[in-house]
């Protein structure tokens, strides 16, 4: 008899997260001339150079990550190369990790363009990967891919089906007919090497698998048998792996065009502090029990942060922070942000730091 999945893993609401061609698109997204030409990021080929990534006018020549350089140009010779620019994907990460943190209970980054976020099971997930996709598109200029689902493993295999810029959805009562033809290599931690392997037993796809006893499976494969298992039948009991406690909750805003003096910067805080609110109320946690702080970042990239242990964390708080933040510099803003630290938090280190 099949294994069923655990019941209390099928309340669960994963969002996986994942970047349309991240680096390529945030260059295209800065120079639009690239947007309709094959560009990839990478090394000259006589420098040895591999690709990183490339957008999707490339990919139709069979460019792919990973892929000599010199092997790329020869499926493409009008292959834009573009050297990469690591502090900007580094940046648009960061922004991208806070835009998802709003939304989940708990978040996982996988690397700088992918993350699971797990959300609240009374909350509608589709909504709430849509709106993410909306805000990462208006306000990082990027698009991304998200797929729902009971688990990780599904809502990774989910974020692929519906890309560029789309989404997926796996819910509870459709997991076997969605895992029961999928491809075994479409398993993450499935690669070449143990395709051919499973080719040898004539095992394929998921149903192929399922006629196979664990203790066969087991005593052919070693643990990637064991995995095997539980994923032919969309079980996957992985958490979320969180490397450090919440301590605050904050949200922020990159602006399409800078923001020039304090009235304008003022006016943003109302869409800020409703946003704050939301998340908070998800959070359980009080806005009265959180110490308030303001993030600032200006036009040249440089950023400055204000606290005070001893303000509140009100619309007035986060109005006076704010004023003060600015005072700093006389400069455009392209972010503002608010947020709140838990009262466990040492505020003696934080007081207008």
């Amino acid at each position: 008899m099949d294994a069923q999945p655990d019941p209390k893993a099928t309340q669960r609401k994963v969002i996986h997260i994942d970047c349309d061609c991240f680096f390529a698109s945030v260059e295209m997204r800065d120079n639009p001339a690239l947007r309709d030409v094959p560009i990839a990021i990478g090394g000259e080929a006589d420098r040895r150079g591999v690709i990183a990534t490339c957008n999707y006018p490339a990919r139709a020549f069979g460019v792919r990550s990973a892929m000599a350089t010199a092997q790329a140009r020869k499926l493409c010779p009008a292959l834009i190369l573009v050297p990469g620019r690591m502090n900007v994907y580094r940046e648009v990460s960061a922004q991208l990790m806070a835009i998802l943190e709003e939304y989940a209970l708990q978040l996982e980054q996988v690397s700088v363009d992918e993350a699971y976020l797990e959300i609240a099971s009374h909350l509608n997930a589709t909504d709430i990967a849509a709106q993410i996709r909306l805000r990462v598109k208006e306000e990082l200029g990027i698009t991304v891919s998200a797929g729902i689902a009971p688990n990780k493993f599904l809502a990774k295999i989910a974020s692929d089906w519906n890309k560029p810029d789309g989404q997926w959805v796996v819910r509870p009562d459709q997991v076997d007919a969605f895992v029961r033809e999928l491809p075994l290599n479409k398993i993450p931690g499935i690669g070449p090497a143990m395709e051919k392997k499973l080719a040898l037993y004539k095992l394929f796809t998921c149903e192929d698998v399922r006629q196979w006893p664990l203790t066969d499976l087991v005593r052919l494969f070693g643990r990637t048998g064991a995995t095997l298992y539980e994923r032919a039948r969309g079980i996957d009991h992985r958490l979320l792996n969180l490397e450090r406690p919440r301590k605050s909750l904050s949200v922020e805003r990159t602006f399409a065009q800078d923001l020039s003096g304090e009235e304008a910067c003022i006016g943003q805080l109302g869409t800020l502090w409703e946003r704050w609110l939301e998340r908070v109320e998800r959070s359980g946690w009080q806005p009265a029990a959180l110490a308030p702080f303001v993030k600032v970042k200006f036009a040249d990239f440089t950023q400055t942060t204000l606290a005070d242990s001893h303000e509140q964390a009100s619309v007035g708080g986060f109005e006076r922070l704010l004023k003060l933040a600015l005072q700093r510099e006389n400069k455009a803003v392209r972010l503002l942000g608010i947020g709140g630290r838990l009262p466990d938090v040492d505020r003696s280190q934080m007081t207008l730091f």
